[in-house]
């Protein structure tokens, strides 16, 4: 884990074009560790293959409807999250998000090594201030039912349960909370 003198040096911006490459490797190594336990391996790996390639980052940081925070702790990006515009077409989400306009929480991931700096907290809260910022009336995610460490941290900010839906990921499907904080 950083020491706590690397959470004061921690940056926060918009990601761009340039950091396409460093968002994938990121996104590779953290996103496992979100899985829970039953979730095939191939599929994992077909995911970040499918969603979080250099490819796919540089798709959405050009994406009008979505922004792409990085945190930075000395010169290294340690994390990152990403926000989507509005609800999407899922009509479980649809159902479950009454707020609108809204903001997905579609992403927010910490290096390991990282875990307990604060620095997942710094990106939450630039995260909501970009929603706000932007009209939204609440924000959005979907968390693994399995992942009770990512509830807890969701709900210490404000989130709570508003509903269910599943998360394809190769030939598993995953069963997830709908929670949402109001603006």
């Amino acid at each position: 884990m950083n020491s706590p003198n690397s959470f004061a040096a921690v940056e926060i911006t918009e990601a761009g074009q340039p950091d396409a490459v460093e968002l994938a490797e990121l996104a590779a190594a953290t996103f496992p560790l979100a899985c829970p336990p039953t979730s095939p391996p191939a599929d994992i790996t077909a995911f970040i293959a499918a969603h979080l390639s250099r490819g796919r980052f540089t798709e959405y940081v050009a994406d009008p409807a979505r922004t792409v925070l990085a945190a930075r702790a000395g010169g290294r990006m340690v994390g990152y999250a990403m926000l989507i515009d509005g609800v999407g077409a899922d009509p479980d989400v649809a159902q479950a998000i009454t707020l609108q306009p809204a903001v997905e929480l579609s992403k927010l991931y910490v290096l390991a090594d990282s875990h307990g700096s604060g620095i997942a907290a710094r990106l939450m809260d630039a995260t909501v201030n970009r929603a706000a910022d932007a009209g939204a009336r609440c924000v959005w995610l979907g968390v693994n039912q399995s992942n009770s460490r990512a509830q807890r941290f969701y709900a210490k900010h404000g989130f709570t349960v508003v509903g269910a839906k599943t998360f394809p990921m190769g030939t598993h499907i995953e069963q997830d909370y709908v929670m949402m904080r109001p603006l």
